[in-house]
Order: structure tokens, then sequence, then C-alpha cells
């Protein structure tokens, strides 16, 4: 994914010590390049750090270790061998680019060798810190567990996505909460973020390959330690509940990765700052994340999708039986033709069964459809159940290809022990030899296998529209507070477009008729706030014709974007962002259920002149949330634009450079 990389090196300080040598420095720091995040490391019985933002703690306390082959432990009664500071530079060109398609990254690494053939890697960046071991003995087979102790200041708080069960699809609420008043035993998947009186934390990792996803679990006291699913050794059809997607983990190991000798592990990263805009700006994962094992990604194409199952095929008005049928796949195609929609996704139903998925069900003609897509330039996705994929890979995906489709959507993953994030790899390389691509649901967040095989174009691992099927969880607070969390770790699939929007007092649930919670306009301005190079239309053909307007904006917005500047944002209550794609800009607004006004400065447009098409809040959207407003007026650099948001509303606008005549 890196088109060009080059490191510019200034080693500050080199220490070499015999094995039997005192070590002269047991607290090393190592500051960010502008000087404002100081890491302090300690090797004094056990590797630990503590992080400071302009001289306040920001993480009082992380110790970690690992634990190898039952007798190796890397980190507990360490003995320093050599100690490197360097200064670093990289340039990265992202292939798809999610939030900015030039990143240069600046950052202080230190490597620190130990007595027992192992390394510690740490890198301090300008807006966060990581870590990650190397262990370089060739006789390592097993890890038995990897400790990670986290201690913020006093008074810390949370932004807590708790799980039930590590057997999840990772779709939670964000609980905010003091990190005391969590339950002991409480724990979390990744990212999550924590919060002092000064400044936020995110906690993630990076380059997680062939090694099990990390949670973070409450012992008590306000001190979360990591904990890590143990390596399957047995897993069985669920047969009281759905076999054919769920399973019972019968039987574990008592480690929780095979290895095959030397090898880095993952990076723990940490992403800080005391300006909210910092979680939504920042390209620490993609930094952290090794380099594209696709050499031409030029047949990647991200685009939108007009998407069925959210929808239920509720279409009507038409001289056919709306269903899982070709007729109604033909109609999901023209609309997608119609209105420059590169995609239409077959979801669940379209296989002769979940499990039979080399044959389409009997109602469907496979080869018709995708020949009729391309004919109408309309790209074919297929759904898939991961159990039946994982077993014969290259034979379903070989047969998907030679059809002629153009991606697949993997659900029902549900797990992150090492089998499961090893099966996501294999299924993305085995995509790409394909030229397929892939779109992770039921899944863990992005880690960073996205960087290395960028056909894996988008993840769910959030809690998205889809929920408003059966809850009211997804609302306007909720949708505000995901950009600066999970959004933090890379795209996420949220399915955003309903057309059906209500406030609180007039919600109601339906699974086949599913309404939105916030207005028309909080919908819109998703396109522009939630990162996604594979980006839904979540709502009905037929119910979007008769929404022409808010389809010609939506269709109008880009997947991939060039630039990302941040103009206002507040965890949970705000976000007003603006992106650029070659010469256009686009701006995104939402709040959550009060009342926001901004003005918003357009100085980062070039010289010229500017057409400016504006969405916003209509007069009576406060009641009536489907109520919006267009508006197109003539922009400069020197123009200052009022953004006004009702209650769950949102604000949205593109910004296109008039041609003189």
């Amino acid at each position: 994914m890196t088109a060009s990389s080059f490191f510019k090196s200034a080693f500050i300080f080199l220490f070499l010590f015999s094995q039997n040598a005192v070590v002269l420095a047991q607290v090393v720091p190592v500051t960010s390049p502008d000087g404002r995040i100081n890491l302090l490391v300690s090797t004094a019985g056990q590797i630990s750090w503590q992080a400071t933002l302009d001289g306040s703690i920001v993480i009082e306390k992380v110790s970690m270790s690992m634990t190898m082959d039952k007798d190796r432990v890397l980190g507990i009664k360490p003995i320093v061998k050599k100690v490197q500071v360097a200064a670093l530079e990289e340039l990265f060109e992202p292939q798809i680019p999610h939030r900015d398609a030039r990143i240069e990254s600046k950052f202080n690494e230190m490597t620190v060798d130990f007595k027992g053939s192992y390394q510690l890697i740490f890198r301090v960046y300008n807006d966060g810190v990581a870590y990650r071991f190397k262990d370089h003995s060739k006789k390592t087979t097993t890890v038995y567990g990897e400790e990670l102790s986290l201690q913020f200041p006093e008074g810390a708080g949370s932004f807590f996505p708790k799980e039930e069960s590590m057997y999840s699809h990772n779709e939670r609420i964000y609980l905010h909460k003091p990190l005391t008043a969590l339950g002991q035993d409480d724990f979390c998947s990744l990212p999550v973020m924590f919060e002092s009186k000064t400044s936020k934390v995110l906690c993630t990792e990076a380059e997680l390959h062939d090694y099990p996803g990390m949670f973070l679990r409450h012992v008590g006291n306000g001190v979360l330690k990591a904990d890590f699913p143990k390596y399957v050794l047995k897993a069985v059809d669920n047969q009281n509940n759905s076999p054919d997607r769920n399973q019972i983990v019968e039987e574990e190991a008592d480690y929780i990765a095979k290895v095959s000798g030397s090898r880095s592990y993952p990076w723990r990263v940490f992403m800080m700052g005391d300006d909210d805009r910092v979680f939504l700006e920042s390209n620490l994962l993609t930094q952290l994340s090794g380099p594209s094992k696709i050499s031409d990604a030029s047949w990647i194409k991200p685009g939108k999708v007009a998407w069925d199952w959210y929808n239920a095929n509720n279409i009507y008005g038409v001289d056919f039986k709306a269903g899982i049928n070709t007729a109604t796949y033909k109609y999901y195609i023209d609309f997608a033709s119609e209105n420059d929609i590169e995609y239409v996704i077959l979801d669940e139903g379209w296989t002769k069964s979940t499990t039979e998925i080399m044959e389409a069900n009997p109602d469907i003609d496979i080869k018709e459809l995708i020949a009729y897509g391309k004919e109408r330039n309309v790209g074919i996705i297929l759904w898939v159940l991961w159990k039946p994929l994982d077993e014969k890979t290259e034979d379903i995906l070989g047969l998907y290809a030679s059809w002629g489709a153009k991606g697949i959507k993997v659900d029902f993953m549900q797990r992150n022990d090492q089998y499961m994030v090893s099966s996501y790899e294999r299924i993305a390389s085995t995509a790409a030899g394909l030229q397929l691509m892939v779109d992770y649901h039921g899944a863990f967040k992005p880690a960073g296998i996205e960087k290395i095989w960028p056909n894996v174009i988008n993840y769910e691992g959030v809690k998205g529209n889809e929920n408003n099927k059966w809850s009211s969880d997804v609302n306007p607070e909720h949708n505000v507070t995901i950009p600066f969390i999970r959004m933090a770790a890379g795209p996420m699939d949220f399915t955003p477009g309903a057309m059906a929007n209500a406030h609180p007092k007039n919600y109601l649930i339906s699974f086949d008729r599913p309404m939105a919670l916030g207005t028309r306009c909080h919908q819109l301005a998703m396109y522009v706030v939630y990162e996604a190079p594979l980006q839904m239309l979540c709502e009905s053909p037929t119910r979007y014709k008769k929404e022409q307007e808010s389809v010609d904006f939506i269709t109008g917005i880009p997947t991939t974007w060039d630039e990302t500047l941040v103009i206002e944002a507040k965890v949970a209550d705000y976000v007003l962002v603006a992106k650029r794609k070659t010469k256009n800009w686009y701006v995104g607004g939402m709040t959550d259920y009060t009342p926001r006004d901004f003005e918003l400065k357009l100085d980062f447009l070039g010289s010229g002149t500017f057409s400016m098409e504006i969405m916003k809040d209509g007069l009576n959207a406060d009641h009536h949330a489907e109520d919006y407003k267009r508006e197109l007026i003539e922009v400069n650099q020197n123009s200052v634009v009022p953004v006004h948001m009702v209650s769950g509303g949102g604000w949205a606008a593109k910004i296109v450079e008039k041609i003189k005549s």
C-alpha cells in the first residue's frame, strides 16, 4: 500500500551492554517529534512505561510481558543489551485512501534489545504511542499469554464497549462511565477510549496477523488487563441456535497462539490528544501497518452499493412479486444503473441454502443477473456465511469469480482467536488472487490487514443502521460517538441512507420497514463523516425513487478521500468535518440530541469561485425528522457559512469549483 517511503535516521544515543553489565539507565525517555508527548520506559524488575502530554500524566502505568513455551517469559527481570533511538520519517500513499491520499509520518523510535533473544520497539508520534514485542528465538512454538496492565490517573473515565462474551459480533454501545464504576471482570473489545481531566486515549492494535485479537478486562480499582481468546481445539455447530452460522467452542488449549520461531507481534496502540479532532484525523493505524501485498490494485474499485437486506426487498408498484428472485434483483440493478451506483449486494437468501453456497436459490439466475449488471455497469457482490466459505475457500471463490462477481460479503465470523484472525487473511489472499473485493460483516475491528490486502474494503464490527430493525439503540448520540472510537481503527460498514427518519416520540421498530432515529440530513451527513470505501445505500429502491433529491446528493459523494480536515468535534456530542477529493470539497455535520450552531469558515478552499450545494435540516425538522432544505449558493475562500442542526440533526454540503466560461 506504500507507493514510496523513505527514512531519515539520527541516532540520539546508543548503549551497548555485556550480559553481566549493570544497566546504566533503568528509565529511558522518548519524546514525540513535537515534544508534547513524553514516554518514560522503565526496565526495573518488569518492563513498564508512563506517558505524559504537555507534562500531564495521560497513562499512569503500562506494564507488559509475554510468556512463551511456559518457562520463558519476555519482559520480567529484563537485562538490557542495547538501546537505539532514531528519529524517522515515512511517506505513505495508500492504494485505497480512507482518510488521506498522502500521509507524512514522523516519529521517534526506540528499539531495546534484551538478553534472551527478544526486542521491544516503541514508537512515539505526535498523536500517540505504540509498542510491540519481537521474539528472535527460532525455538518458540507457543505463546501462553501476553500481559498488558493498564492504569490511568485517578478519576479517569471510559467509553466502554462492554462485551458479554468473546464470541461476539463486536457491535456495542459505548458506555460512558468512570473506570471505577466498571464491574469486576467487565471486559470490552477494541477500540476503547479512556479520558482524564486533560486528555483522551484510544487503545487498539495494529498488524494483527496469525495471533488472537486483544480484549481489555477490568480487574478492579480502575485497572485493566489484556485478555485473549484461547487457541480453539474444537468448535461444533450450535444445534440450538442457527447451526449454519453459530458455533460452540467446546475445547480450548491452555495457550493463546501457536507460532513457528521468530516473529513480530502486534502493535499495542495508544492514540492520544487533548483535542477530540485528533481521533478523526489520525492515520496512526495506517502508519503502523505493513505494506500491501497487491502490487497493482487498480482493479479494486471503491463505490456505493444498493443493498437489499435492511429494507427486506420491500419494493412495490411493480408488475412482479417482490422477493428473493431474478426480477427483484434486476429492479435493484436498474436502480443502481440509473443512479451511477457501482454495485448491488445479493444478501442472505440468494444461495440454495445458507450452507449450500455453490448453487443459487432456484428463483435466482445468478449468471443472468451478473451479466445483466455488467451490461449496465453494475457489479454484483455476493453474501456468504464464513463457516462454509472457510471450509472450501478456493473452490467457492473460484466459482464466484468465474461467474463474474466483483466481491463477497462474509458474515458471522464472531470470533477473535488465532484461527479466525488467520482465516480473515487467508480469505483475503485467495480473493485477491481472483480480483475479488471483501467486506467483512459480523467481524472484529480493522487491525491492519486492510492495508496489506487492500481488497478488504470494509468491515462491520459496529452497531450500525441494521439495528433499527429490532431496537432503538442506534440513536444520534451513538452516531456521533463511533467516528471517534470505532472509526479510528478503520473503515466501518454502518450502512447509512435511511429515508424513513424519526425522532424518539414517533419512532417505531419494524423488522421489515425500519426507520432511523435522527433527521434526514443526519443520515446524509454520514456519507461524508463515515469512512467506508464500499458504502451502502440501505433503503428500498422504491423509497429512493420518491426521494430523488436525496439520492442525487448521496451518489455525488466519493467513498475515498484525498484530504480530511476536522472543523469542530467533541466525542458523543457533535462533529463537523470537511473532506477533499481532487479539487472538490464535501462537508458533513452531525449532532446528538442537542441542537447546534457553527460558523463554517471556507478558508480551506483554494482561490476561485465555488458552487456550494447544501442539504440542511428544514424549518420543521425538529418535529418532522424528514424535513430538509436544499440550497445552492456561490462561495469562495473568504466565505463564512452558518451551520444549524436541530436535535438529532445534520448538515451536509458539496463544494465544486465553478469553471470559467
